[in-house]
């Protein structure tokens, strides 16, 4: 699978959340949805107090990287 429109305009951590969200929509329902999406909430908790601009996009960028592997698998 592609990955969704827009993966290329995702900049802030909101727009990263809401972009996996959607992707994990894409998924089989029941239990690897349920996975990923808790996944998904708890990494956006872990990196929430994260400063530093660069690293922000170090980690967008490996985030759409890993979900397009995932929509991919």
């Amino acid at each position: 699978m592609p990955p969704l429109p827009g993966a290329e305009l995702v900049r802030s951590p909101v727009q990263l959340y809401r972009y996996l969200l959607r992707c994990c929509r894409r998924l089989p329902r029941g239990p690897v949805q349920q996975h990923y999406r808790h996944a998904i909430r708890q990494s956006f908790k872990v990196h929430a107090d994260e400063d530093d601009p660069e690293r922000i996009q170090q980690i967008i960028k490996r985030a759409i990287e890993d979900a397009d592997w995932v929509m991919n698998k």
